[in-house]
């Protein structure tokens, strides 16, 4: 394996509300040196959930993404709340977007966005047996729960408005563990 590079220097060089942007000076083992920037994220953990409603059907949820400026489909999601674990995390989050709560909970995998550039990580959560119970969310509208069978996964994942890259591939992954349980049927 490559020996990282050394951090010469960090420094901010703009900060907003949600974001920051830090240049980094690195000097890599073979003596290159290079200035980059990335997107610091903010430092505590998210959650990205997938609900099975039964052994063949996820929970989708429709909003707003302001980033597209435009309604899109994904999976709940969110940060933790202070002193959270992952499951206590997907758990709220679910609650809070899809009125569902879930008595099993599996840390599955994190994922990474774009790590040229940016520091976001965030873990994939898989629920089941759902129960119905709603938390109060910070979400400025109503939010839209969408039923989607893994089983048509292959043609949802062609629908212009699911193009959350990490919401795909949470998809697929879940699809395939449930292929290896044999629990999904013809999933």
């Amino acid at each position: 394996m490559a020996k990282l590079p050394q951090i010469l220097k960090k420094s901010i060089v703009a900060k907003s509300r949600f974001f920051t942007v830090e240049e980094l000076e690195l000097r890599f083992s073979n003596g290159v040196e290079r200035r980059y920037e990335r997107l610091r994220t903010p430092p505590h953990q998210a959650v990205m959930v997938v609900a099975l409603q039964d052994e063949d059907t996820v929970l989708m949820i429709q909003e707003y993404g302001a980033g597209l400026e435009a309604y899109t489909l994904g999976l709940p999601k969110g940060a933790l709340e202070m002193g959270e674990t992952l499951e206590q995390g997907a758990n709220r989050e679910l609650q809070e977007e899809t009125g569902h709560g879930a008595h099993k909970l599996t840390v599955l995998k994190e994922l990474t966005l774009s790590p040229s550039y940016m520091s976001s990580r965030l873990t994939v959560v898989l629920a089941e047996e759902l129960y119905e119970s709603r938390l109060e969310g910070d979400e400025p509208e109503p939010i839209e729960v969408l039923p989607m069978k893994l089983s048509e996964l292959d043609d949802w994942v062609w629908r212009e408005e699911l193009s959350e890259a990490r919401s795909i591939a949470a998809l697929y992954l879940v699809r395939d563990i449930l292929r290896a349980r044999g629990e999904a049927g013809d999933v």
